[in-house]
């Protein structure tokens, strides 16, 4: 099923190659019967054909060990198995193949086991022009369909792939948190920072539309220049929204503050955001080993940053306007009418 999906490629299993292989049976009924421990038997078999470990002896001052099996003539053929016997309770000394039976049969020489679980490990890769996301969803929707009882787990760099997505929307809310946050400290204000959370999805739009547009995935390096972008948009709504804000202080009234904040500060933008973006191309056109995660990064930031220095600079001083309407804060009248009547 693998190697007929079009988003995988190599796909195999990691181990040695299905061998045949003779399977010893023990009927435990007739062993019990006639009197055998099956812990006797397992030693008789393991010791005959694989070795034991007996003791040990000095032998000119070393201290040398000694190992028990049975001589090599006589673990050679299948039929060698017959000619053990296994002594019982009582003592008596019961042939192999009075309680046992062989047959051959096909399958793996090791069995691999995952979490206590028997398992198989198979590894692969994305197609062509996939992503390694979508391999692991084609991979899930395999698994999908094998019979009841069977499961998979993700291990190695596929395992940390999937924790490191599914951190990534807790990442994001902790970053725009972050920058509320400090926003909101620095202009002692709880609705200032909304204006400037309002200008965060024009760089975005920047970053996917430039990353989309070059057939890329959103992969961990895009989420990484993602986060650089959303910074790199709160700065530029930053330099504006303080000058705006410095302005309505000197009694400059909300839109002509907002207008004349963006005219002074559009020099600064354009040379700090045209500097970052032009030291951030050579990644996203570089080539060679390890082109792809550079080209990720430097995608999605320079897309972001053209948004966010030529599109931006539009929405920014409108959402400060919008959003110092929206919680205007009303004058206290009363109080003013009440002082004039008492001079009065």
């Amino acid at each position: 099923m693998a190697a007929q999906n079009p988003h995988l490629k190599a796909v195999r299993p990691n181990g040695l190659d299905d061998q045949p292989e003779y399977n010893v049976r023990l009927d435990q009924d007739r062993a019990g019967a006639l009197g055998v421990p099956l812990p006797v038997i397992s030693d008789t078999l393991a010791s005959a054909w694989g070795g034991s470990y007996i003791n040990d002896f000095i032998n000119q001052g070393r201290v040398k060990r000694v190992y028990m099996q049975a001589d090599a003539p006589y673990r050679m053929q299948l039929e060698d198995l017959d000619r053990l016997f296994v002594r019982s309770k009582t003592g008596a000394m019961v042939p192999f193949s009075a309680f046992s039976k062989g047959e051959w049969s096909f399958g793996s020489p090791n069995l691999q086991r995952y979490n206590s679980f028997p398992s198989v490990n198979i590894q692969g890769e994305p197609a062509a022009g996939k992503s390694t996301g979508e391999a692991m969803a084609a991979m899930e929707d395999i698994a999908s369909k094998l019979p009841p009882g069977i499961g998979f787990e993700w291990t190695g760099l596929s395992y940390q792939e999937r924790q490191a997505g599914a951190q990534a929307p807790a990442l994001y809310a902790v970053s725009i948190l972050v920058i509320f946050l400090c926003l909101a400290a620095l202009y002692e204000s709880w609705t200032i920072p909304f204006s400037i959370l309002l200008v965060l999805p024009v760089g975005i739009f920047g970053a996917v539309l430039a990353t989309w547009g070059r057939g890329l995935s959103s992969d961990v390096y895009f989420q990484i220049g993602l986060l650089t972008t959303l910074g790199l948009t709160a700065k530029n709504a930053i330099l504006i929204v303080q000058f705006a804000q410095e302005q309505m202080a000197q009694g400059v009234g909300l839109v002509e503050a907002a207008l004349e904040a963006s005219r002074l500060r559009l020099r600064p933008i354009l040379m700090t955001s045209l500097a970052f973006t032009f030291g951030v191309l050579p990644m996203a056109l570089t080539r060679g080993a390890g082109a792809a995660a550079q080209n990720a990064i430097g995608t999605g930031v320079v897309g972001g940053m053209l948004s966010a220095t030529f599109i931006a600079i539009f929405f920014i001083p409108l959402s400060f306007v919008l959003v110092n309407q929206m919680f205007k804060k009303k004058r206290p009248e009363t109080g003013a009418a009440v002082s004039e009547e008492g001079q009065a």
